[in-house]
């Protein structure tokens, strides 16, 4: 290797079939982030192959799925990351799957599926669920649904193998995202192992989840070049301000940024200066000496801005911080020393400063409410985040990860209702939508036991959703649907137009959508029914 490459996590995918492809694919993603080396083998002869290369060669991680990945578990000493779809991959897989048949089988290593108990019952499809543990359960699985006349079979590589071996349509469980997930797993597992042997300091926590770009979430261009600018700007140790509407993530993005720094096994200190107030909030982040006032602990106190000594200070909403604090705050970026409250004598700090705020600084420094100074020594690094309406494909996505945080467990999205969330404006940015799935969390198991959010369930979660889309007291025509209305003379294209046109766009909806001229749930309909 080259000494570009040794700094870079070695991993092998390890995989077979239609996984191996689909692997392929989504690899050149990462060129640059980890060297990546792609066997084309299963089972014992994927064994057997590693076992002679490893005493050549070394590896950080290996990266595989399903039976394949669990049997070089237990036979190969080298730290495994599985590939592992979530309810979206597999509603998606199943979506395809009953294009080719209308009697579908499932067959998953391990566990079978609760999740699709329901999505049978509420959608009237014929789906037999079947799980192994050896690959001669696989093949006795997949023979007895082809005996029962499942025309498509959904499953992992090995099963997709044995369905297309039996003569019917094997359709693959995973989608792209679900392979880079794993990607981004196993980089961030190879960095810590290197790391621990190399004896750097690391907090006790590991700062991996909630410092982690995983939680970044979404396959958007918007999303991609989001996380592309936080490695960037991560690796800099330059200030940086965030600015996007409420409810965008703003601290969200400034964990990524701290997990993406070299100081990521320090402390992250994070404070919102408007709420706090104004007479704590300066002992609060500059501290105070012995006798400062009345009521000072003795021997005063170090303040936030000492405690995230080699880390990363967080300044949320920092618009809100009061004129008189933010000539001190100027001093600690200027100077990189601290004056305790009552103090003569400055602290040295290393600190890297990160502030958010919902507001328009600029607007504050003409209006005289914020430092002209102040706003450019913050404004070095600039990252404006995107309103979620402006990258809503990646709102199921979203949803199916806050339903699995807040306990909501794996659930299924049918048509209407994924159309109802594309075409929500959501005001209330990542903050509604999160609250969203934990009235879902709650109400979902009462009204919906079938584990699937259809349109009634999703309405009686978030009624507003439904309000602002009411009907005007001059409908349209019968024949045009409300989202079609603008554009009545659009024809529906054929599916291979649509195919051709999300290859162009890269997946995007919102992109195609646009190209067509039409709204987002139009374009999610005329995909339902190709």
């Amino acid at each position: 290797m080259q000494n570009t490459e040794t700094s870079l996590p070695a991993i092998w995918t390890v995989s077979v079939t239609r996984l191996s492809r689909l692997m392929q694919e989504v690899t050149p993603e990462f060129d640059g982030r980890a060297v990546i080396d792609t066997i084309d083998l299963g089972f014992e002869e994927a064994v057997t192959h590693l076992r002679e290369r490893l005493r050549e060669e070394d590896c950080d991680v290996v990266l595989s799925a399903g039976s394949n990945g669990e049997y070089l578990r237990n036979r190969i000493d080298k730290p495994i990351v599985l590939v592992r779809p979530d309810g979206f991959d597999l509603m998606l897989a199943l979506t395809r799957a009953r294009r080719h048949s209308s009697r579908i089988g499932i067959i998953s290593y391990g566990d079978e599926l609760p999740a699709f108990s329901g999505f049978k019952q509420e959608f009237g499809l014929s789906i037999e669920q079947r799980a192994y543990t050896h690959t001669e359960d696989a093949r006795d699985h997949v023979a007895e649904l082809v005996s029962l006349g499942c025309g498509a079979i959904v499953g992992t590589g090995y099963v997709t193998e044995l369905a297309d071996r039996a003569g019917v349509v094997g359709i693959l469980m995973y989608s792209p995202e679900s392979i880079r997930r794993a990607f981004e797993q196993a980089i961030d597992l190879a960095r810590m192992l290197t790391n621990a042997r190399s004896g750097l300091r690391r907090a006790p926590s590991t700062p991996d989840s909630r410092y982690s770009l995983r939680r970044l979430i979404g396959n958007s261009e918007t999303m991609v070049a989001l996380r592309d600018q936080v490695r960037l700007y991560g690796a800099s140790d330059r200030t940086v301000l965030i600015t996007g509407e409420t409810g965008t993530g703003k601290e969200l993005v400034a964990q990524a940024l701290h997990g993406a720094s070299p100081r990521r096994s320090a402390a992250f200190v994070a404070i919102n200066c408007g709420a706090i107030a104004e007479s704590l909030l300066e002992s609060e982040l500059f501290g105070y000496a012995d006798g400062a006032f009345t009521g000072s602990r003795r021997g005063g106190r170090a303040g936030l801005i000492e405690a995230a000594n080699g880390g990363t200070l967080f300044l949320d909403e920092i618009g809100e911080m009061p004129l008189a604090l933010q000539t001190r705050l100027l001093r600690v970026l200027e100077e990189r020393e601290v004056l305790r409250v009552g103090s003569v004598r400055a602290t040295p700090v290393d600190v890297r400063v990160i502030a958010a705020t919902h507001c328009e600084l600029d607007q504050l420094v003409r209006e005289g409410r914020f430092r002209r100074d102040l706003y450019y020594r913050l404004n070095v690094l600039r990252m404006v985040l995107p309103p979620l309406r402006e990258h809503a494909d990646d709102v199921p996505l979203l949803l199916m990860s806050f339903l699995r945080a807040v306990g909501g467990g794996a659930m299924v999205i049918d048509g209407p209702a994924q159309a109802a969330l594309l075409a929500h404006d959501w005001p209330g940015n990542i903050r509604e939508l999160r609250n969203l799935a934990e009235r879902i969390a709650v109400l979902g198991p009462a009204e919906s036991p079938l584990a699937a959010l259809t349109r009634p369930l999703l309405a009686r979660c978030a009624p507003e959703m439904f309000a602002e889309a009411r009907p005007s007291p001059l409908p349209a025509p019968a024949a045009v649907r409300a989202d079609d209305a603008a554009m009545p003379s659009r024809q529906r294209p054929d599916p291979a137009e649509l195919q051709a046109l999300l290859l162009q766009h890269r997946g995007q909806r919102a992109a195609v959508a646009a190209t067509l001229g039409v709204s987002r749930s139009t374009l999610w309909r005329w995909l339902q029914d190709a």
